[in-house]
């Protein structure tokens, strides 16, 4: 029993008898057993003292979450100020907008009656070039003319029902630069066949080829040896040679340090965009699939990649700048982001900004078969007019 001062330990037994002095606990531990300041022993006092280091860990790993995210949080402020402003006047199609086209055009599945209709969707827009998928090419750079089998017939439709339209070949593969499946462009009769492949569809009747070969890191010199013989190809017969294009670093040297971890080259340098910009007769930029969260930021987004790239296409290539024609909802693009309004007001934007006047200038629909009317409508009422 602990002593109360100033009685003796009889006279303090019999005070708490009498009921003067309330009843004392057991013998407090000595100061080792505490677990922390006076009152240790009070059971909340110690789950409030043990709950302090969870709460100081919580607020380290909160503060350190944060400087590691404010780079990017700064970037997408950088993207979102970017989207604001009004597009200068006279920021509309130049009559140089391109549309990619499923393989169904070519295989058979579509009839007469389809390419009415795609006149009729046509009328009225700034659409010069359709893009229609007319491969794949092999991994060896092959292309067996059973693959395209109604090419011909669609060609003619389309001179037929839309006098003026260029139809060209939509050409892609898959490289073998993130695994051994794939077109391997280093070996150069790969490059030869592909060449070859490129003579023989054009033979077909298509006025110009279309290629999008994919995951292609940047720097590849083996591309831009394979564009310069094509150019050599096409340029006899007064046929266009048009690629699809990745994306320019954001960031300078972005495509490096992306690269440092993972194999998937996400972007291009600007200086290589502008070397493969100067060998072909159009580059459109796959602007979509841009991992952006809002339409502010995916706004803000393409108006700068449309400034990057205006900066480095040379006058006499035509610069189209893609257009989501299409919805999904993954990491790579969110659907309630990556809208053709929002892509059509960033193109404005960067347009505006970098070389507004400039003549040899459009954008490009990917695709058709999943486009929406919504879709239709944006392109019409804000980039048309």
């Amino acid at each position: 029993m602990e002593r109360v001062e100033g009685t003796t330990p009889n006279e303090a037994a019999a005070a708490v008898a009498d009921g003067e002095l309330p009843a004392q606990g057991p013998p407090a531990p000595d100061d080792d057993g505490r677990t922390g300041s006076a009152g240790g022993n009070d059971p909340a006092e110690g789950e409030a003292d043990a709950g302090r280091p969870r709460r100081r860990w919580f607020r380290r790993a909160a503060l350190a979450l944060f400087i590691a995210l404010l780079p990017l949080l700064t970037a997408e402020t950088a993207l979102y100020i970017n989207y604001q402003g009004d597009p200068a006047q006279g920021t509309h199609t130049r009559n140089r907008d391109a549309l990619w086209l499923g393989h169904a055009w070519v295989d058979g599945r579509k009839k007469d009656a389809d390419v009415t209709a795609l006149a009729r969707r046509l009328q009225g827009t700034g659409i010069r070039d359709l893009y229609v998928h007319s491969g794949p090419l092999e991994h060896d750079g092959t292309l067996p003319e059973s693959v395209y089998p109604r090419a011909r017939w669609f060609i003619d439709a389309v001179h037929e029902k839309l006098p003026g339209i260029r139809v060209q070949a939509f050409l892609g593969d898959v490289l073998a630069t993130e695994g051994a499946d794939g077109m391997v462009l280093e070996n150069p009769d790969t490059r030869a066949a592909v060449v070859r492949s490129a003579r023989q569809i054009l033979d077909t009747g298509y006025e110009g080829i279309h290629l999008d070969l994919e995951p292609m890191p940047s720097g590849d010199r083996d591309y831009l040896t394979l564009l310069d013989a094509l150019r050599r190809e096409t340029r006899p017969r007064d046929a266009q040679l048009s690629v699809a294009a990745h994306q320019i670093d954001p960031l300078p040297a972005l495509h490096t340090a992306f690269g440092l971890f993972t194999d998937h080259p996400k972007w291009w340098s600007q200086e290589f965009f502008g070397q493969v910009a100067r060998r072909v007769d159009q580059i459109a930029v796959m602007s979509y699939d841009t991992a952006q969260p809002l339409e502010g930021t995916y706004g803000g987004y393409v108006a700068q990649q449309t400034s990057l790239a205006l900066e480095v296409t040379p006058p006499a290539t035509d610069l189209l700048m893609g257009l989501p024609f299409y919805w999904e909802s993954n990491f790579d693009h969110w659907g309630h982001a990556e809208t053709v309004p929002a892509a059509v007001r960033g193109v404005r934007l960067g347009l505006s900004r970098t070389d507004a006047d400039r003549s040899r200038f459009g954008v490009a629909l990917y695709i058709d078969f999943a486009a929406t009317e919504a879709d239709w409508r944006a392109y019409k009422e804000d980039w048309v007019r």
